[in-house]
């Protein structure tokens, strides 16, 4: 393994030899009998902290952070494999479209390889 003069090993840089799939999700939901923030926060917080320790993935509320009856959800993964991203991510839009305290408006989902 040979250092590049930024100190990084050479091998580390191959990415012709490396499969690398990224997947995000985006949902848009609207909750329940909500009206304030802090209800919002009451039933966002819990979904995404199922959503990481189910599938241990970043998640983050990413839009509507204004508004108490709304809620934009983003979730990322990466994965060497497209078939098991694939399957990864439909579990997690069917565990946000099965909780009854929300309804899934809609759901974007990007794929892209390491060479995108």
């Amino acid at each position: 393994m040979s250092r590049r003069p930024d100190g990084l090993y050479a091998e580390s840089w191959q990415c012709g030899a490396m499969a690398m799939w990224v997947g995000a999700l985006q949902f848009d939901l609207l909750l329940g009998d909500v009206h304030s923030l802090k209800e919002k926060r009451s039933l966002v917080r819990p979904l995404l902290a199922d959503v990481r320790k189910r599938f241990d993935l970043s998640v983050a509320e990413v839009d509507h952070l204004e508004l108490h009856r709304r809620a934009g959800i983003g979730v990322a993964a990466v994965s060497p494999d497209r078939a098991h991203l694939v399957e990864v991510l439909d579990a997690v839009e069917r565990l946000v479209a099965n909780r009854p305290e929300l309804e899934l408006l809609s759901a974007r989902r990007t794929l892209r390889t390491g060479d995108d």
